[in-house]
């Protein structure tokens, strides 16, 4: 299984919004970047839980799809975009990049870079600006 196919059952996992799968998916000592240089990194399976819960708490459909990849050893690097319908109806897409290191077969490092400011102002109805509808309009693999 490459760590592509790996991380796509995440995805997977993700969008089925199954917890359980998502975070065994995971080593125990897992350090997740969830907002690289926005915010603190959830380290180990209790922190990525809550983050989780938390950020899930107030979402509907989620449409995660993934542009590119590339893996090199036991890293995975993902230009794609987080993709969901918030539960008061507001569509948000946020393009991003991810880097995704592998102990063994599990995910030990999780890096994602992405603008919050996007995802923000699209919070406050402002809507996919024209360069976000652009990068997040093309196919996925």
């Amino acid at each position: 299984m490459t760590r592509m196919q790996q991380f796509q059952s995440v995805i997977d996992a993700w969008k089925r919004k199954d917890i359980e799968a998502v975070l065994g998916a995971m080593t125990d000592d897992v350090v997740w970047h969830y907002a690289a240089a926005i915010a603190p990194p959830a380290r180990g399976k209790a922190e990525a839980r809550a983050f989780i819960e938390a950020f899930g708490a107030n979402i509907g459909e989620v449409r995660w799809r993934i542009f590119h990849h590339s893996e090199t050893g036991d890293r995975l690097f993902v230009e794609g975009v987080d993709e969901y319908t918030s539960l008061d109806g507001i569509d948000i897409a946020a393009p991003y990049a991810g880097v995704i290191e592998f102990r063994g077969d599990k995910i030990s490092g999780w890096r994602d870079y992405v603008d919050r400011g996007t995802i923000d102002r699209q919070k406050a109805g402002e809507g996919w600006p024209e360069h976000v509808r652009e990068l997040v309009g093309r196919p996925a693999q």
